[in-house]
């Protein structure tokens, strides 16, 4: 009776979890408001979304990446909802592609910080799984109150123009579609690309439009004049077709999509899916509320996977890591987990759970050796607080066993896929192949925390700190004083833990509820099956 009740109490606070998370998602999703996508539709012109619903294939799901890219965000601006762009992986005539679609109704689809590192994390998607890749281009450039933070650095917006070239160069489609402004530097993304339409009379591109041509050279000329479709597609030559409106346009990408030739795959094994045994619903109430508590993940796994089955890989030994081999959606896949029930070793030693003791280290590290053999994607499901620490662990070797399951999961080179189930703490967070190791997808449950510590450690060691400084500078707090600076710290850590905080910055790419995690996994290994697998090598490995 008492484990119905707390079945139920944790289903409780995780289905409104992600009643909130599909709340949040939805009014992201309206970009820049109801009245600017109405004066999109007065421009004759469709918004982000609607454009990509008529892209991809009918009845097809778009995978989104970064849907809360900017969370939160430059507040003194208005904030910069999914990062004024929309992308992720969806189906043209069948064929995987990465799609970028500036949103016009987010400050008229001008580059903030994070739309640049969106953009760049798109690209990066395209390029690891050699996928195509379309841009429907609806932006006014540079966001210039921030321009120092866009412009000049490596990883700022000139580097996608660095990637076009770079993709040309590996034989990865890129198409465009100039289905607004395109402005200044970001004119050379479409006319880098393999081929650019350009729709009439809302399409328009030029390095310089027509106030700052007035200003820099005294010329008089009106922008449609001056790159709009008929100058681009008549006299430039700089864009390939012109279309009278988005639809059609969009139609003519799909047509070039039905002509691609077949790329070479990575071979990785798919029979006919299976629905998993055991109920997925059921994983609202495994998960405890209290996420100090411990549960079974082997629980979480079996509703994750194909009919429920999971091969484990040396079951009894290292058992605060779970390694075996599994389907999801009939793709095989390699499951590294972390444990979170207190387990006991033969050697009658009892091991928390959540925590990387040598014993499991060593575990997984040959698992994802073993998985590279084979050509087996590898899962990682974290839910770590960290490595053992102690003078026992420290004596038993605990950094060199670290260090040898970090070297095997940051070399293979079978695609990783991470999902963080609830904490990813510290170095916890690298050995289980954090944002930091190239997972070729990154996700989050809404149960997810992210940070270097927990959030209670982390606000007395902080609280710690500043008393201390204090005292040397002769001051001192009273117990009511310090509880009250205990709690600002705590409320401001505990912002930071949250998953929508490193969404927002994209260190994971989407925050999903746990019942889409089959549908994210499998649409990401097939995405990684167009790129093949180069040979793995560990270099030196700690014994």
């Amino acid at each position: 009776m008492a484990q119905d009740l707390e079945f139920n109490r944790n289903e409780d606070q995780l289905k409104q979890l992600v009643t909130q998370l599909h709340a949040r998602g939805k009014k992201v999703q309206l970009g820049g408001g109801e009245k600017k996508i109405e004066e999109q539709h007065q421009k004759g012109k469709l918004t982000a979304r609607e454009r990509i619903a008529h892209l991809i294939d009918e009845g097809s799901e778009f995978i989104e990446v970064g849907l809360f890219a900017g969370d939160g965000m430059y507040k003194e601006y208005g904030g910069c909802p999914s990062g004024g762009v929309v992308t992720g992986l969806g189906h043209i005539r069948g064929r995987l592609a990465v799609i970028v679609a500036n949103d016009a109704t987010v400050k008229a689809g001008a580059w903030f910080p994070i739309t640049a590192k969106k953009n760049l994390r798109a690209q990066e998607i395209a390029m690891e799984n050699h996928l195509p890749i379309v841009y429907l281009v609806d932006s006014a450039g540079v966001f210039l109150p921030m321009q120092d933070e866009i412009f000049p650095d490596k990883e700022h917006f000139g580097r996608q123009f660095r990637n076009n070239a770079r993709m040309s160069s590996l034989g990865i489609v890129q198409i465009a579609a100039i289905m607004g402004s395109c402005v200044a530097g970001g004119a050379y993304l479409p006319i880098m690309s393999d081929e650019a339409m350009i729709v009439d009379k809302t399409g328009s591109i030029f390095l310089a439009g027509s106030y700052l041509v007035k200003a820099a050279i005294g010329e008089d000329i009106d922008n449609e004049t001056l790159g709009g479709a008929t100058t681009h597609c008549e006299i430039s030559g700089v864009t390939d077709n012109k279309f009278p409106d988005d639809k059609s346009c969009l139609n003519y990408i799909r047509n070039i999509f039905d002509k691609l030739g077949a790329s070479t795959k990575a071979g990785f094994d798919r029979i006919a899916p299976r629905e998993p045994r055991l109920d997925p619903r059921e994983i609202y109430g495994i998960i405890p509320s209290d996420r100090v508590k411990p549960y079974d993940m082997l629980e979480v796994i079996k509703r994750l996977v194909d009919n429920s089955e999971f091969d484990e890989y040396k079951a009894l030994y290292g058992k605060s890591l779970l390694c075996g081999t599994a389907r999801i959606d009939g793709w095989a896949v390699g499951i590294v987990a972390n444990q979170r029930k207190v387990v006991k070793n033969k050697k009658g030693e009892m091991q928390m759970g959540g925590v990387i003791y040598s014993d499991s280290a060593d575990k997984a590290a040959r698992f994802i050796m073993n998985c590279n053999q084979r050509k087996i994607p590898l899962l990682f499901l974290q839910d770590v607080s960290g490595f053992m620490v102690g003078s026992k662990a420290e004596h038993g070797g605990i950094i060199k066993d670290g260090a040898k399951m970090v070297n095997a999961m940051a070399n293979s080179t079978v695609p990783k896929f991470t999902v963080i189930v609830g904490n990813s703490y510290g170095a916890g967070n690298y050995a289980m192949c954090g944002k930091a190791y190239d997972p070729r997808l990154i996700v989050a449950w809404p149960t997810a925390q992210i940070a270097v510590m927990s959030g209670a450690s982390a606000a007395k060691t902080l609280l710690q700190i500043r008393v201390s400084a204090m005292k040397a500078q002769g001051q001192t707090l009273s117990k009511e004083e310090e509880d009250k600076v205990l709690k600002e710290i705590t409320d401001r850590y505990n912002d930071q833990l949250s998953p929508y905080y490193a969404a927002s910055r994209i260190w994971v790419d989407n925050v999903i509820d746990p019942l889409d995690t089959r549908n994210v996994i499998s649409a990401a290994i097939e995405a990684a099956n167009h790129a093949t697998v180069e040979r793995f090598n560990t270099g030196v490995i700690q014994t």
